[in-house]
């Protein structure tokens, strides 16, 4: 079981921003584990920042996601079940560099979510096709 934090980052136009894995090649968002004792808003910050390189101002709560759904083997192995607790921000500012996590990035509408994003966040991109639809 492993409790991760994250936030769909979105810009002036509610395009998501999205970033290619390096070990998967899915698509992804920025996100990752809390740390033990470290407040879940502050890790959603945290891992945004150490893999976008962008600061996050606000934020609000999109959802918490948890279940069978969000499973996950990671490449090397590991195996989860997640608890996501998402949040949603279109305040943050600084200019994306992205850290060896990831390959590309890329900001896309709802209508445009790549197939191959990473499975475990499959159930948060569906709620956000229908929050943000184009």
């Amino acid at each position: 079981l492993m409790v991760g934090a994250a936030i769909l980052v979105l810009d002036e136009q509610d395009r998501l921003l999205m970033m290619r894995r390096s070990d998967s090649k899915c698509w992804g968002i920025p996100g990752g584990a809390t740390e033990p004792g470290e407040i879940v808003e502050e890790a959603a910050k945290r891992e945004t920042l150490e893999e976008t390189n962008l600061e996050i101002r606000e934020l609000s709560l999109f959802g918490v996601f948890s279940g069978p759904e969000l499973y996950y083997k990671y490449p090397n192995g590991d195996e989860v079940y997640n608890v996501t607790i998402m949040y949603v921000s279109r305040d943050w500012r600084g200019e994306i560099r992205l850290n060896d996590e990831h390959t590309e990035w890329h900001w896309f509408s709802s209508d445009q979510i790549p197939e191959d994003s990473s499975p475990p966040i499959k159930p948060i991109l569906e709620r956000f096709k229908s929050s943000f639809p184009k």
